[in-house]
């Protein structure tokens, strides 16, 4: 099983949607989008609490 961790290849914040996306197997831009997307749109400061949280949490690779 892979672990999930903060990404140095496809970082511009902190790694975490780089992270995401190569746990995930999928495009980061996808990753960034959505997380963008529903900032904007309902969950945005819950959502911007679990980033900081991950950014903090998940080791890095």
């Amino acid at each position: 099983m892979r672990k999930l961790h903060r990404s140095q290849r496809n970082k511009m914040l902190f790694g975490v949607c780089g992270g995401l996306a190569e746990h995930f197997n999928t495009d980061p831009s996808i990753v960034r989008i959505a997380f963008v997307l529903l900032c904007l749109l309902s969950f945005g400061l819950p959502l911007l609490i679990v980033y900081l949280a991950m950014a903090f949490i998940l080791p890095q690779q």
